[in-house]
Order: C-alpha cells, then sequence, then structure tokens
C-alpha cells in the first residue's frame, strides 16, 4: 500500500480492467459509524419496537391504506405517522452521517400535503406520495428493529436488509 490508498481492480468484463485508487479508510470508517448505527439501535431497541407495534395496530397503517383506497381525505393524517417514525429514525444516526438524500426527497415529497376537494379529480397524484413516504419509512423502522434485535454486532457479510438500514445514514 502507498499513501494509505489500495488499488482495486474492477473488471466489468475480463479483458477490460481498470484499476481505480480508493481511501483505504472509507471502509473502516463507515464500519465504525455502521458500529454505532447498530449501537443506537440496540440502545432505542424498546421505543423502536412500541412504534413498530403502533405503526401494525389496525388504526395505523390498515386504516390509512384503506382510505386511500377509499379516496378519503383521512388518508393525510397519514404524514403524521411518517413523521413520527422519522423522527425515531433520525435519533438513530451515527455523528457525522446524514439522512439518505433518497429517502429525504420521498418524505418531503410526501409531507405538508393539505386536502383539497380538487385532489379528487387527480387523487394518485397528491396522495400516492404520502402513502409512498409512510411506507418507506415504515420499512426503515421495521428493518433497524429486526436487525436490532438479531445482530449483536454490525456484520461484515450483510445481510440484504441491514444493508438497506445502512443505506438510511449513507454507510454502505
Amino acid at each position: 500500500m502507498k499513501n494509505k490508498e489500495e488499488l482495486i481492480l474492477l473488471s466489468r468484463y475480463p479483458m477490460k480492467s481498470r484499476i481505480i485508487k480508493k481511501p483505504v479508510n472509507t471502509f473502516s470508517k463507515k464500519q465504525k459509524q455502521g458500529e454505532q448505527f447498530l449501537k443506537n439501535i440496540k440502545k432505542r431497541l424498546p421505543e423502536l419496537k412500541k412504534l413498530q407495534e403502533k405503526m401494525n395496530g389496525m388504526w395505523f397503517v390498515e386504516d390509512h391504506v384503506y382510505r386511500f383506497y377509499h379516496q378519503s381525505y383521512k388518508v393525510y393524517y397519514i404524514q403524521g405517522l411518517t413523521h413520527e417514525i422519522v423522527d425515531a429514525l433520525l435519533k438513530l444516526a451515527p455523528k457525522g452521517c446524514i439522512l439518505n438524500e433518497w429517502f429525504d426527497q420521498i418524505v418531503k415529497e410526501g409531507s405538508g400535503k393539505k386536502f383539497s376537494w380538487k385532489h379528487n379529480e387527480s387523487w394518485l397524484k397528491h396522495t400516492r406520495p404520502m402513502v409512498e413516504a409512510f411506507f418507506h419509512a415504515k420499512y426503515f423502522l421495521d428493518m433497524a428493529c429486526k436487525y436490532g434485535k438479531e445482530l449483536r454486532k454490525a456484520p461484515e457479510t450483510l445481510p440484504s436488509g441491514w444493508a438497506l438500514a445502512l443505506y438510511l445514514f449513507n454507510l454502505r
């Protein structure tokens, strides 16, 4: 190794290889942040599980998805549920980590909506982003709960759900 860099051979085709220099500490820094993320999850697991149970209850995910298909203005209340989950997820962030840009955009596009009777004319355009944001947030909550319970330490070989959870704060 030279200058704290390692050479990584990337090959799409065996005959067309190229060499890219990558700092060695990128992996170890993300691994440490991933370990801190898991510790943060474990520390807050009881409250995360309680929130997960609440969201899985009949009056939350079940009712709000029904309201979406029933074309009821009550689907707009799903935004508050999304923000409740996102607030809990943000408390899990390791120091120096920011929220995934795509997730942040999905939540923003599914937030701040106020019902108008005119929305009934283009229901999906106005309400689908809210439901999408909720399901993305809920899925990250589900993965945090699952792997907070199952993992003792951050693994090097990543189960897909844990790898997804790491994306929440760009740790993958």
